[in-house]
């Protein structure tokens, strides 16, 4: 169960009983009746399907990549009790879910399981939707659940921002109401500062970083503040803990450089921090309070968004840095790293380059998977807004009933469900950069006469206000439909498709380009930088003959699987990949000569050689007779394996022994 902080008067989280949280959730369970839920209703399974669920995931790769050695933590602390973890995106979806099998089951009845949105139109009161309607932690045990079907949990859910106040997702942990502690709330709430911490970093691990707290002790706790610094001196950011120690707002701290707030200069904070094991720096505000301040300064080592990332580091020449410090050579990025080798896609790069900065709407088309986001982020950290915020829309994800309200923003009270303070919207959220609306032929029809008009006006005003507000962005759209035909259907504005298309390009699918190869080995050194892993000839040739129709995202979520599957090897065999791959693999077309690797010759430690033995196979031959009980197991499943066309899972049935005894006497034999 899901634990709660002291009780303070104006504190969601006191403790069950107190009457600012009797009052809390009454006003969750007033707005869930306004949404027309009814406390008897019956928990409605309506998951995403699974592409639908699949692309959730990758659009929330980063959260994920912060917040999984998290949960990891969290689940040890929470182990053998009956409960689950939790993290949805800023929708309520659920993306992934850890926890006791018995409890992941019985979660499971009640639709709470990835892919479920638990958001309070869905659900009603929960600590999840309430959580995200209230941008606060919040802890909801027992019946005060709305849904009496849930009145078996306790949850206590926390929200993750990122260094702007965007709303990123919700950690959850989940347990039986009986097993209710007290300290499951602070649990929760600390993982998810630690998470908010680790993107703050992310951002910035190329600028100068100052970590602070009044006692020094507490640097490099959950408690310190963290502060970003400009190569100029002018703060960029800050971490909650920092805001709140400081007592300012993010636009205040924005608008304050070093010196200003402490009264000293970058130049000076490198000074101190020069020699190793620097003790820390006291400085003091223009307010008065002191602080001990400790700095730090890391190098970017690699792009990472699935594979294909792109967080442009500083260009070498602008990075403040101590003497001591050596420069890493620059790592391609934005528009360059996506030039691997194929002619198409150095004709896209080529145009996209002559039109850059020129305020010529960008329009991307082509089959889902094929990077149109990765594309698009790489415009605009290669234009003059790089600097600015990237913020992208997928208008196929979001409820039609939303959505208008998550592009324009509304005011207090604009509508039922509405969170309470109101919200900016995205295209406010977007403005001095750049806004990527991805699937935009999903766009409700209705929304696209508004869109076209805030588009023409550079002007939007968000609902139930009078007040229009000014914006510069810069626009790309994306989209797998064909307009034209949506256009000769009346399902798209004809207008607003002249208005999106400055510039159509097309992304050429995976099975199109002749750059393959070279992708895999970035993917797969994305991947595992350290140790990157080849794939074998078999599955080369696999690769090559694959139609892939889920394109690069299917190729990277498969390298994925396969690198961490020869997790210590050197090279990635068909025993690496999943199983659903190989079955397509196999029903799309023309299977490759050889689905299992050949047998390679076993590999004996010299104290056990001998003389009389034979030679061993050479993988063409026909196989001697095994020299022991170990090789001649592993020959029969290899024979398993070649007559079940290469699937895993038919040989260990046909076997009877399991999945990882094959995987595991395959990589013996294979020298792993």
């Amino acid at each position: 169960m899901t634990p709660v902080a002291k009780p303070q008067a104006s504190s969601i989280e006191c403790a069950p009983g107190a009457s600012p949280r009797t009052a809390f959730i009454e006003r969750s369970h007033e707005r869930s009746k306004a949404l027309g839920l009814t406390r008897a209703e019956k928990c409605e399974f309506d998951p995403l399907v699974r592409s639908d669920l699949a692309l959730a995931r990758e659009r929330n790769h980063r959260l994920y990549l912060h917040a999984a050695p998290v949960m990891h933590l969290l689940l040890e602390q929470i182990v053998n009790t009956e409960s689950m973890i939790l993290l949805t995106d800023a929708q309520g979806t659920i993306l992934h879910a850890v926890g006791d099998d018995h409890f992941l089951a019985r979660a499971g009845r009640v639709a709470l399981m990835p892919g479920e949105n638990w958001a309070e139109h869905s659900k009603g009161t929960n600590a999840i939707g309430t959580a995200l309607f209230e941008e606060a932690p919040t802890l909801v045990h027992a019946g005060e659940h709305f849904m009496l079907a849930n009145d078996f949990l306790t949850c206590s859910a926390a929200p993750i921002f990122d260094p702007r106040g965007a709303m990123l997702g919700v950690l959850d942990v989940t347990g039986d109401h009986r097993g209710y502690h007290q300290h499951t709330m602070g649990l929760v709430r600390m993982s998810a500062r630690m998470i908010e911490n680790h993107w703050l970093s992310d951002d910035n691990n190329n600028r100068l970083r100052l970590h602070f707290h009044s006692r020094a002790e507490f640097i490099g706790t959950l408690l310190e503040g963290i502060l970003v610094v400009g190569a100029d001196g002018r703060l960029l950011g800050a971490n909650r803990g920092g805001l709140d120690q400081l007592g300012l707002s993010d636009a205040a701290l924005r608008a304050m450089s070093l010196p200003s707030l402490f009264g000293t200069t970058t130049a000076a904070v490198y000074d101190h921090f020069r020699m190793p094991m620097s003790a820390p720096m006291r400085l003091t505000t223009v307010c008065g309070k002191t602080f001990f301040v400790t700095a730090r300064f890391d190098w970017p080592s690699r792009p990472v968004i699935a594979g294909l990332g792109l967080d442009e580091p500083t260009p070498a020449a602008a990075r403040p840095r101590p003497a001591t410090v050596p420069v890493p050579a620059a790592a391609p990025h934005g528009l360059q790293y996506l030039r691997t080798g194929d002619a198409q896609i150095e004709q896209v790069v080529a145009k996209i380059r002559r039109i850059l900065d020129r305020d010529i709407p960008l329009l991307i088309l082509g089959e889902t998977g094929t990077g149109k986001e990765v594309l698009a982020r790489a415009v605009h950290q290669d234009s003059k807004r790089a600097s600015q915020p990237f913020v992208a829309v997928n208008c196929a994800s979001i409820p039609e009933s939303l959505i208008e309200a998550e592009l324009f923003g509304y005011e207090d009270g604009a509508f039922t469900g509405a969170r309470r303070k109101g919200a900016p919207g995205r295209l406010v959220q977007a403005n001095g950069g750049t806004l990527f609306l991805d699937e935009i032929g999903d766009m409700p029809l209705q929304l696209q006469a508004r869109l076209l008009r805030v588009l023409q006006e550079r002007s939007v005003t968000p609902l139930g206000s009078n007040k229009s507000i000014p914006i510069d962005i810069a626009l790309i759209s994306a989209t797998h439909r064909n307009l034209r035909e949506m256009i000769e259907h009346n399902e798209f504005r004809e207008d607003l498709y002249y208005r999106l298309n400055g510039l159509a390009l097309r992304l050429p699918s995976l099975r199109d380009r002749s750059d393959l190869e070279a992708m895999t080995r970035r993917i797969l050194q994305a991947e595992r930088p350290q140790d990157a892993p080849e794939l074998s000839a078999q599955v080369a040739e696999l690769f090559r003959r694959y139609p892939w129709p889920g394109n690069i995202r299917q190729l990277a979520n498969v390298l994925r699987t396969a690198a961490v599957m020869s997790a210590g090897e050197h090279q990635i065999t068909v025993a690496h990949l999943s199983d659903d791959f190989i079955e397509d693999a196999r029903r799309a077309g023309p299977r490759p000569p050889a689905l299992v690797e050949p047998a390679r010759p076993l590999e004996i430690p010299p104290a056990a050689v001998q003389s009389s033995l034979a030679p061993a196979p050479t993988p063409t031959s026909i196989p001697a007779t095994p020299h022991s009980l170990e090789q001649a197991s592993i020959e029969m499943i290899r024979a398993a394996l070649e007559a079940a066309g290469g699937n895993i899972s038919a040989a260990s049935k046909q076997l009877r022994i399991s999945r990882n005894t094959i995987y595991r006497k395959l990589r013996w034999s294979n020298g792993g």
